[in-house]
């Protein structure tokens, strides 16, 4: 039984130090187009709109539900002219 237990404790040392050692898994660039499903768990940035007016291009940085990291490119309005109606 302590052999066991012991082959055990190795494997699972053996598993923590094979994931310290892998590199973060790259990021998915999403492409940009109509009906597109987003699947968005958590919202890590987004590009701020307030000085930019017109239309220009804008990024949403996203986890998904599986932890991976997304990068979605877009346009879009800005918020920033100062003579908005």
């Amino acid at each position: 039984m302590k052999r066991y237990l012991l082959a055990f404790a190795m494997l699972l040392a053996a598993g923590s130090a094979m994931a310290a050692t892998q590199t973060a898994a790259p990021v998915i660039r999403d492409k940009t187009g109509f009906f597109i499903h987003l699947d968005i768990d958590r919202v890590l940035s987004s590009t701020d709109l307030t000085k930019q007016c017109g239309v220009g291009p804008a990024q949403l940085h996203y986890l998904d539900h599986q932890g991976r990291e997304h990068v979605l490119e877009y346009q879009v309005m800005g918020s920033g002219c100062s003579n908005d109606n």
